[in-house]
């Protein structure tokens, strides 16, 4: 899996998902869980990755979007 988005903003997440489903690439959503560490306040990023064969299309798709894919 390569990284593909971070954000701390919850709704990129599900919109990004949202896009990428509608074309038939599957995402998997990492640090989901971390708000029971930081305490519910947003401070650390959620990623949202793909598979590595689905990366170039995945991010042209976000750039379509007006969304900003990591670099790397």
């Amino acid at each position: 899996m390569k990284e593909l988005l971070r954000s701390n903003d919850p709704t990129v997440i599900a919109f990004a998902s949202a896009l990428l489903k509608g074309e038939d690439i599957e995402t998997f959503q990492m640090d989901v869980h971390m708000s029971v560490l930081e305490g519910s306040i947003g401070v650390l990023p959620r990623r949202l990755m793909v598979r590595g064969e689905d990366l170039h299309l995945a991010r042209a798709i976000l750039r379509d979007n007006d969304l900003h894919p990591s670099a790397g």
